[in-house]
């Protein structure tokens, strides 16, 4: 079964994440997603991208049931996989809207964080980074992003502290660009992924405003330095690959 559905509206592909009930991240999904953005990158008649989630929810972080039981193998794609997923939809060139329609914590918030633009829907519902009560860190990319996107009081509260927040409390405010109705956001989101895709600069606007972060991240990605993907590598006894 599917863990990433598309669907193509009129060029605005929406990318939803569906493996219930909360969408939590584990290989198969972080695999899936990476392909799902590889293949809309290289779709020139997808014009911009939507993610969001089934279910009421968007993303509710690693799968803390599932991923702590990887062996060395496993864990190590897993954290290859999440970074491409955040490079490719940080820098992806094409206009990225996250529709935000339910709990979005840890790796969720990550994914959200790596779109262009953040929409949420109105309701009770959790936006935080949990790493720090889950006991998971970043993965390199995650960390840039994180750092690029929130400033330093939300990043502080939210990283070392663990505090969860809603959509309309004053965190959110950082990064999350507007909250609709649940029925109206994905209608939103498929407005803005249209109108910035008509934009005839977006591309090269994007590029210009992310490339020293992302040639740093794909020279981390090829040369396997991330410190999670480093420290399992040589407990092992296997040297990272170094340029």
């Amino acid at each position: 079964m599917a863990r990433v559905a598309i669907e193509d509206h009129d060029g605005v592909w929406v990318l939803e994440l569906g493996r219930p009930p909360i969408n939590a991240v584990e290989l198969e999904l972080a695999e899936e997603l990476r392909d799902a953005l590889q293949t809309a990158e290289a779709t020139a008649e997808c014009r911009a991208v939507v993610m969001t989630g089934s279910h009421g929810v968007f993303c509710a972080g690693i799968d803390g049931r599932v991923v702590p039981g990887y062996d060395a193998e496993r864990r190590e794609r897993l954290i290859r996989a999440v970074n491409d997923v955040v490079r490719q939809l940080y820098g992806l060139p094409k206009p990225t809207i996250a529709a935000i329609n339910g709990h979005a914590l840890g790796a969720g918030l990550v994914i959200a964080l790596s779109c262009d633009s953040r929409i949420a829907a109105q309701g009770y519902y959790q936006l935080g980074l949990n790493e720090v009560s889950s006991g998971e860190r970043f993965s390199a990319a995650s960390l840039a992003v994180v750092e690029a996107e929130l400033d330093p009081r939300s990043l502080r509260l939210m990283a070392l502290r663990g505090s969860t927040f809603g959509p309309l409390d004053d965190l959110a405010a950082g990064f999350v660009d507007a909250v609709y109705p649940a029925t109206d956001l994905l209608p939103a989101a498929l407005d803005r992924a249209r109108s910035a895709s008509r934009a005839p600069g977006y591309r090269a606007i994007k590029r210009q405003l992310r490339e020293g972060m992302l040639r740093r991240l794909d020279e981390v990605i090829a040369q396997d330095l991330d410190p999670l993907l480093r420290e399992g590598l040589e407990r092992v006894g296997v040297s990272p690959t170094v340029g």
